[in-house]
């Protein structure tokens, strides 16, 4: 018995197959092989068409049966991870009526700002515990006000892993986590909220039916199974958006357990036992996975747009033609902590909900000509990325949670030495690293949601601890001080 995971990223969709019985890994597989496209029409825009996931989902599942040769019939349960806040909108038809708006997509933030005033703040974040800011309630105002054409047209507007579970199934159906994360669940009411619905008047039908996140959720069609090899009937019983799902593959579950991922965005989430929020929304709770009104389980999301995106910048604009990231990370290496006064501010990626939505942009500060090479802008830029995390661990910390250890995937800029041990430095928190993805939690979420496991503790119980990076002691000052210059630095750009 096996259980296939996908994770829809803005990068790749990536498949893993998980042994039931032993919750080990036994394939993966991704696709496209080289980063997907993101298209930009104005600036400040991140689009991408949801059918090329589909296309993607069906190029990783087909690689799948191909190299274990198992047969599809032997896969039990599907979960789906996602990346978050993103719109897809569908007609009658279930056909994508424009490109999906993605989670970097910055356009929205006005129409968050008139809700968040227009309803009041106090309401919002007591209800909402967010402003509506730049999340999927105000990009479906957007289509609203500047394509309301194309808007009288919708019958449902989704996240992209609602979307391809109804590839999959046939039915646009959601869940409460997602739409939390969309600022469209009342925690109060413990329903969709239709304060919002109504300010920004959307109708209610266009919302999809609201499913567990573990559980029954859909079955395979059979139009899906000829397109992807799958059984017909095969059970979709989980999905989460990446943030949620990468905290469940890293088993954080419970309060004062933090999960960190560094890809093209950055990531500190860490769970609350409380309905809680921070003043001015910088960083966001939404529901956890295993949240329930009786039990509250809250993840907080600390997101940086501009964090392994600039590591890539820098890769392809910076290092020799053909250097890679191990190449650029002992070049780094070579330059001391601090870069010798050189700090890179790393948000050149949209808007910054940590930063109350600013765009300050990238920009490189305390320059010296005759000092400072391409070394010193590959450390600057990766202290900057930490320097971000530690800038947004401190708000977390002001909301009373205690991030006193993180735990993260052996994956991304979580591969980099010098990143990592620059952010056990800054934080004072050891870094625990761990053999897991996204995908292979999307799996294991499944047999969660399919009853295989009888609970998270049995479903990660195969969990393997790969290394654990420790503070550095002795070069804590240094650390510390390169901190405080990049965040004075950081404040008079804003």
């Amino acid at each position: 018995m096996y259980l296939l995971g996908y994770d829809i990223g803005s990068s790749s969709v990536k498949g893993s197959l998980v042994d039931a019985q032993t919750g080990q890994c036994v394939a993966q597989a991704s696709y496209p092989k080289t980063e997907a496209p993101i298209s930009a029409p104005q600036r400040g825009w991140a689009e991408q068409n949801p059918e090329d996931w589909w296309e993607y989902v069906k190029n990783v599942t087909s690689q799948l049966l191909y190299d274990t040769r198992i047969a599809s019939e032997d896969i039990i349960a599907i979960g789906i991870s996602y990346q978050m806040h993103g719109l897809v909108v569908v007609d009658g038809d279930q056909q994508v009526l424009r490109p999906s708006i993605i989670w970097c997509d910055s356009r929205a933030v006005p129409l968050g700002e008139e809700a968040f005033h227009a309803l009041g703040e106090q309401y919002c974040l007591e209800h909402l515990l967010n402003s509506p800011g730049n999340f999927t309630a105000a990009k479906l105002a957007w289509v609203k006000r500047n394509q309301p054409e194309l808007f009288e047209r919708i019958d449902k507007f989704m996240l992209p892993g609602d979307y391809i579970a109804m590839r999959l199934s046939g039915q646009a159906v959601t869940t409460a986590s997602g739409l939390s994360e969309g600022i469209l669940w009342d925690f109060k009411s413990d329903s969709v909220s239709q304060a919002l619905l109504d300010y920004y008047g959307i109708d209610p039908s266009m919302v999809s039916t609201v499913k567990p996140t573990f559980g029954m959720q859909g079955i395979v069609s059979a139009q899906a199974a000829a397109e992807t090899g799958l059984a017909q009937g095969t059970p979709i019983t989980y999905r989460a958006g990446d943030q949620p799902n990468n905290a469940l593959s890293l088993n954080v579950f419970e309060p004062g357990e933090i999960a960190s991922t560094a890809g093209t965005s950055g990531v500190v989430y860490g769970v609350l036992g409380e309905v809680n929020h921070d003043p001015l929304s910088r960083v966001n709770p939404f529901a956890h996975v295993n949240h329930t009104a009786q039990a509250p389980r809250l993840g907080v999301l600390l997101c940086i747009n501009g964090t392994g995106i600039l590591n890539s910048w820098m890769r392809h604009n910076v290092a020799d033609p053909g250097m890679d990231y191990n190449e650029m990370n002992a070049l780094a290496q070579k330059v001391p902590i601090g870069c010798d006064g050189l700090s890179v501010i790393p948000f050149g990626n949209g808007a910054e909900r940590m930063l109350e939505n600013r765009q300050p942009g990238c920009s490189m500060h305390g320059i010296d000509f005759n000092q400072h090479g391409r070394a010193h802008m590959m450390r600057a830029a990766q202290e900057g990325i930490v320097f971000s995390f530690m800038y947004g661990i401190e708000i977390m910390e002001h909301m009373g949670m205690t991030v006193d250890r993180i735990r993260a995937g052996h994956a991304n800029m979580f591969l980099s030495p010098l990143f990592r041990q620059t952010l056990a430095s800054v934080s004072g928190a050891p870094i625990e690293l761990y053999d897991t993805d996204g995908s292979v939690g999307a799996a294991s979420g499944a047999g969660i949601g399919a009853g295989i496991y009888a609970n998270h503790h049995e479903a990660f119980a195969a969990l393997q601890q790969l290394d654990v990076i420790e503070p550095d002691a002795a070069n804590r000052q240094a650390y510390t001080d390169a901190y405080m210059l990049w965040k004075q630095r950081l404040n008079a750009a804003l």
